[in-house]
């Protein structure tokens, strides 16, 4: 009995596990944000609303606009959305609005109970933005933009044929502690979608990051704007499926350096936020969803443990032995892969896969709670709800 259970187990992992290594041999060839330093056109459907959306975000934000304002006139507006500051964050947009005028700030409160406030935010800016800039970029508070990104995306999109694309950003982790999460975590989007590279309009393998994501306004006006995120813990991958939904191609790319960010203090604020919307489970994409979440579990966090407890119980030579030994060879092609993320690599990062089991378990357990909290304010999510 206990050999047929290991057998029927290791069917359905290796019918998981070749479902993944599919995935990354067909996006193992993907294509980069290349650095442009051809001129962006001034012509309106060429220029950007850049939407940076803020609560209390006064440690951080300086170097991000001190990044978009050495951007050239490619960029007619910067709308720096305020959800409720409390720390100053307003006077620090002041400031910079006094140097440069294409920078203003908006009051986004209140914001409405129960729903997404970086989603609200974004459709308050939105909805105060030039209507003839052809395109709109949101960029979050903690990023930190090269002077050449704007017209380098353009360019891109330009290339490419997509209306929609946003940008793998180039990780910075605040020491040895984060190495082991942040990677573990990282992880678990290689494994369900693929290396980054690629635009596709199949809504349950679109990749979006809200920390860096360009799209014609037309196209997201016609998708429902970022209201399409109100309900949702994963507001940017909500709203790119749902451009994907209406037949346009989304693409997700990596930079090199022409955009970085550190996305949280240390490896707590990590586990506690970026799990939150790490699921990616909304009302477009459910038991889809559910099925890259096996993967995480199957192929990517039990191997480890696995391999060595069936080499005892069961010998080296048994199928379900070396087939979790083969998964583990994956699991370290992804991880030495995933190296070029980062800027600097704690030595810790090569421990990573240790936090693969916790971390499949804490996003299971997330992609099932009724009520997220986001910086004091609850979400309720709309596949749940």
């Amino acid at each position: 009995m206990m050999s047929r259970l290991v057998l029927l187990f290791a069917v359905v992992q290796a019918l998981l596990g070749a479902r993944v290594i599919a995935r990354l041999v067909q996006t193992a060839h993907g294509r980069r944000i290349e650095r442009s330093l051809q001129p962006a056109s001034l012509a309106a459907d060429h220029q950007v609303t850049v939407l940076v959306p803020v609560l209390n975000e006064a440690a951080r934000l300086a170097p991000c606009l001190e990044g978009l304002i050495a951007h050239g006139a490619e960029i007619s507006e910067f709308l720096v959305i305020d959800g409720g500051s409390s720390d100053g964050t307003p006077e620090i947009v002041t400031r910079f609005a006094a140097c440069d005028p294409r920078v203003r700030l908006l009051d986004a409160t209140p914001v409405p109970a129960d729903r997404n406030g970086k989603a609200h935010g974004l459709q308050v800016g939105l909805s105060h933005s030039c209507p003839a800039a052809g395109w709109v970029l949101t960029i979050d508070a903690d990023v930190r933009p090269d002077p050449l990104l704007v017209r380098s995306l353009l360019a891109h999109a330009a290339a490419e044929r997509v209306p929609a694309l946003s940008a793998a950003t180039l990780q910075r982790l605040s020491g040895a502690a984060e190495g082991l999460v942040h990677p573990a975590l990282l992880a678990t989007l290689v494994y369900r979608f693929g290396i980054p590279g690629h635009a596709t309009n199949r809504v349950d393998q679109v990749q979006a990051n809200g920390q860096c994501f360009l799209v014609r306004r037309a196209v997201l006006d016609a998708a429902g704007g970022f209201a399409t995120g109100l309900d949702s813990v994963c507001e940017d991958v909500t709203v790119a499926r749902a451009i994907a939904a209406q037949g346009h191609r989304v693409g997700f790319y990596e930079t090199d350096d022409l955009v970085a960010v550190e996305m949280y203090a240390g490896w707590r604020e990590a586990w506690d936020n970026w799990t939150r919307s790490l699921p990616m489970r909304d009302r477009l994409v459910r038991g889809s969803g559910d099925l890259g979440l096996a993967e995480i579990l199957l192929v990517q966090a039990l191997p480890l443990w696995l391999a060595p407890l069936l080499a005892w119980l069961l010998g080296t030579r048994h199928p379900a032995t070396m087939l979790n030994v083969g998964l583990v060879c994956t699991r370290i092609g992804v991880l030495a892969g995933m190296a070029r993320a980062y800027a600097v690599r704690p030595w810790t990062y090569w421990l990573s896969p240790l936090c693969d089991l916790p971390v499949a378990v804490r996003l299971w357990t997330m992609s099932r709670r009724r009520r997220h909290t986001w910086r004091g304010r609850a979400i309720v999510p709309g596949d749940l709800a």
